[in-house]
Parts: structure tokens; C-alpha cells; sequence
């Protein structure tokens, strides 16, 4: 493989999200690993230990107890389909998809969830209106979490 590629190769995996990349080409095999990646591994196996150990006091388990309460209030949830990074509108400054107390229809798009670069609009599963919005602009969801409650 040309020196020059290579480079071009390596300074892509650098500036972007990927943490790893593998070509195969009739000259041989590449794999680029970014460097942090590799220390991300142990953090992330270590955090349910730290985890466990704080949820162990009684104190601590209480209190977030209460939240979960809260959380889930009467009504049909919207729940997030996938992994990705919640938005409320399609582009920043833009009016939101989906307000409190907006009536919406089933198949009517609520919000976005921007999941490997690409924007997902997420559509209402039931006709209604919105009482809660339960996850802020640009945080992290996971699949299955509660997005929106309708009622």
C-alpha cells in the first residue's frame, strides 16, 4: 500500500468518531487502531464496579428510588427504538418536534435521535397529547428508554 494513502488513512481515523479500521486490498492487510480506544475498554469495565459499590448503601439506593417513581407517570410512553443522541428539533435553533401539551398523530415525528452520523426522526406510536418530555436536548439514549408520555 502507497505510503501516502496510508498517511491519509491514518489521518482520517484520528478526526473522526471510529475507533478502529481494517482495509484489505490485493497488496496486503491494514488494521489502524486509534490509541484511546484501547483505554476506553478498561474504564467502561471498570464503571459497574464503582457502580455496584455506590448502589450498596442503603442511603444512596433510596433516593433513587424516588426518581424512578417519578419517571413513570400515567400514559402511553414513547420509547427510543435505538442508541443514539436524543434531539428535540431537526436543527439547532429550530422549533422542537414534539412540545408539552402539543396534540400529535400516530406516525407523526416527535423528534430525532442521530444514531452513526445519520438523523432518525422518531414518529409518535400513538395519537394524543404530550404531558412530559422525558430526556433533555442532546443527551444519550439507550433502546428502549422513555422518550416522550402521551396520553
Amino acid at each position: 500500500m502507497d505510503l501516502r494513502k496510508l498517511k491519509t488513512l491514518i489521518d482520517l481515523v484520528s478526526e473522526s468518531s471510529i475507533s478502529e479500521l481494517e482495509i484489505t486490498e490485493a497488496e496486503g492487510k491494514v488494521r489502524i487502531v486509534k490509541a484511546g480506544a484501547q483505554t476506553a475498554m478498561p474504564v467502561m469495565m471498570a464503571a459497574p464496579q464503582a457502580t455496584t459499590v455506590v448502589a450498596a448503601p442503603a442511603a444512596v439506593a433510596a433516593p433513587a428510588a424516588a426518581p424512578a417513581a417519578e419517571a413513570a407517570p400515567t400514559g402511553h410512553a414513547v420509547k427510543s427504538p435505538m442508541v443514539g443522541t436524543f434531539y428535540r428539533a431537526s436543527s439547532p435553533g429550530a422549533k422542537p418536534l414534539g412540545e408539552v401539551g402539543q396534540q400529535v398523530k400516530e406516525g407523526q415525528a416527535i423528534c430525532i435521535i442521530e444514531a452513526m452520523k445519520i438523523m432518525n426522526e422518531i414518529e409518535a406510536d400513538k395519537s394524543g397529547t404530550i404531558t412530559k418530555v422525558l430526556v433533555e436536548n442532546g443527551l444519550a439514549v439507550e433502546y428502549g428508554q422513555p422518550l416522550f408520555i402521551i396520553e
